[in-house]
């Protein structure tokens, strides 16, 4: 097993944020240098326990889609990276904590909107079906059930909570009143582009992308960025096409398996309240997130 990096540690940069997954440095006034450190959260909880590998997969997947979906391939939009090497930025003797796990990024303004598309109905959006034959104010067909696809890929943005809050699932409508009907109605567009290409992609490679979520901000001349992460495994519900059945969640190459033990763990006889402090992962609970993790790159890039 690889070491894994919990937290970073660099000194000869300002910290601006530590998030669930990344920390992110201050690079003059117009960059940041984003580490993804081996952390995993589950229910908006950073568990104790790292995932030995997991920034480096994630941030090798998210210059992958970076790669594809951005000026260098399809032009569907901006994005973050300056095509800068983060080493660069660093000193000498932390080029290791950075080496593989880093993004040298615009300083953007960012839009306090997630802006997730769903092509199939799973997690909180089956929830709500379930209740409402819609979704964040996107009306349904009747008889859908648990991991049906939809007709259409749909839009159903939320709006960012502070950290260690739940994001909370409002409608576009929403959207428009909190950053204007232009901006708003931009970003539907562009979301619901950059997931068809990329689920196209990932079909063709044995992976239905069930559902992800988009970050975008605004950089010093107003245009529309990507940023963040895009289309990992942290941010995306990934399916093994071959295993897929309508009805049933999917075995995933996502978090799910971590959120399935979680919701299975008993302490002292009781449920996890989903409150901090976590549940001690067992070493096979890490392996096998690293595996799913793993296996997600290695398919895609084949």
């Amino acid at each position: 097993m690889t070491t894994a990096l919990h937290t970073s540690a660099l000194t000869s940069l300002p910290l601006l944020a530590r998030g669930k997954v990344r920390d992110n440095y201050a690079v003059g006034d117009d960059r940041i240098l984003m580490v993804a450190s081996d952390r995993i959260s589950a229910f908006d909880v950073i568990m104790g326990e790292p995932i030995p590998g997991k920034g480096v997969l994630l941030t090798q997947m998210a210059l992958f889609w970076f790669d594809r979906l951005g000026p260098k391939g399809l032009n569907l939009c901006p994005i973050h990276l300056t095509g800068e090497a983060p080493e660069s930025v660093v000193a000498p003797d932390e080029v290791a904590q950075v080496t593989g796990r880093s993004m040298l990024v615009k300083r953007l303004t960012p839009i306090p909107v997630e802006a997730v598309v769903r092509g199939y109905l799973a997690g909180s959006g089956w929830k709500e079906y379930q209740e409402s034959r819609s979704v964040c104010g996107v009306r349904l067909p009747e008889g859908l059930k648990n991991a049906s696809k939809l007709p259409e890929p749909i839009y159903t943005p939320a709006a960012k909570a502070a950290m260690g809050e739940h994001d909370e699932n409002i409608t576009f409508e929403r959207t428009v009143e909190m950053i204007g009907a232009d901006l708003a109605g931009r970003i539907r567009s562009i979301s619901l582009a950059i997931y068809k290409a990329a689920a196209d992609f990932a079909a063709t490679k044995g992976i239905l992308i069930a559902d992800t979520k988009f970050e975008f901000g605004l950089d010093r001349d107003g245009t529309l960025v990507l940023m963040d992460e895009v289309l990992t495994p942290d941010s995306s519900r990934y399916w093994p096409a071959e295993s897929y059945v309508e009805g049933a969640n999917p075995p995933s190459y996502d978090k799910q398996f971590l959120r399935d033990w979680l919701e299975a763990v008993r302490i002292n006889g009781k449920p996890w309240d989903k409150t901090p402090p976590a549940p001690r992962l067992p070493r096979e609970v890490v392996e096998k997130t690293a595996a799913k993790y793993t296996e997600a790159l290695q398919r895609l890039t084949a």
